[in-house]
């Protein structure tokens, strides 16, 4: 005789939820997951940085690309986020940690593992089953995308932002490619003009640097006056703007003058009007 299974909840049942037919369910709660998680640690603002897992310690893209991390940690404007894996990620990753600033990683499951790094911010390491929402929410709160040579991964992600930005499916943000002379030879973009594929406008999109200081500079010059800025307050700023800020609310929280008074005046006028139909009326 068969056994037959006894009845699971509905939530706890992982056969039941790994069916195809749930699919849409899974990729809800996918995004609600990693969208509660970054909430809840008060996210706003993130800098993407994308590039090689293979790259090792010591390549100058690693320096760089560290560097570049400690420079978004420092500014706390805004979280670092990278795939959360080794190479150019663990580098990014591991400058926003050391400055103190948030360092999110969002690693996502293949059939070969992908070794997560260690230099996330505690609870921000995530995981995803999906690409798509790993994809959406790269972007969802990104002010800047910093591509570093980099492989199928790091074109896709690149190359999926500048059909997003070229079409204008999302505001248009700084995306910086790092290393030109490794780039150019990577994607011939003036051949892809030449050839009518993309309009000389599209090479706009994005720019070039070299150094982590090239990087923020390029950042700033993209962003309008009104987003985050990749660039520590000093002491001095901070106390200014706070006394500025305190002046503001002292001015807006004052009653506002009163009005002065217009009775008077429109009595004397009153006066004036009777007085002259008086002279008219012994005129007559």
């Amino acid at each position: 005789m068969k056994k037959v299974r006894s009845y699971v909840l509905a939530d706890q049942d992982m056969a039941f939820l790994n069916h195809d037919d749930r699919r849409g369910v899974r990729l809800e709660l996918e995004y609600l997951k990693a969208e509660a998680l970054l909430r809840e640690h008060r996210v706003r603002h993130t800098i993407l940085v994308m590039g090689s897992t293979r790259t090792a310690r010591g390549d100058p893209w690693y320096r760089i690309a560290r560097e570049f991390g400690r420079i978004v940690g420092r500014s706390r404007g805004a979280a670092l986020m990278t795939g959360g894996g080794p190479g150019i990620m663990e580098a990014a990753n591991r400058g926003a940690l050391e400055a103190g600033g948030l360092s999110i990683g969002m690693n996502i499951d293949l059939p070969v593992p992908q070794r997560a790094n260690r230099y996330c911010t505690p609870g921000l390491s995530l995981r995803f089953r999906y690409f798509a929402l790993r994809k959406l929410h790269f972007l969802l709160r990104a002010r800047a995308l910093v591509a570093f040579p980099g492989g199928f991964g790091t074109f896709d992600e690149l190359f999926e932002t500048l059909t997003l930005v070229q079409t204008r499916k999302i505001r248009p943000i700084p995306i910086v490619l790092v290393g030109e002379a490794w780039w150019r030879r990577a994607v011939d973009f003036d051949f892809l003009c030449s050839q009518g594929m993309i309009r000389d406008a599209d090479r706009t999109i994005f720019s070039y640097a070299e150094n982590a200081r090239e990087i923020q500079r390029a950042i700033q010059r993209r962003l309008p006056p009104s987003e985050t800025r990749i660039k520590p307050r000093s002491r001095r700023q901070a106390v200014t703007q706070t006394g500025a800020t305190a002046k503001r609310r002292a001015g807006s929280s004052a009653p506002a003058p009163r009005a002065a008074p217009r009775g008077p005046r429109r009595a004397r006028s009153a006066g004036r009007a009777a007085g002259s139909r008086a002279q008219a009326r012994s005129r007559h």
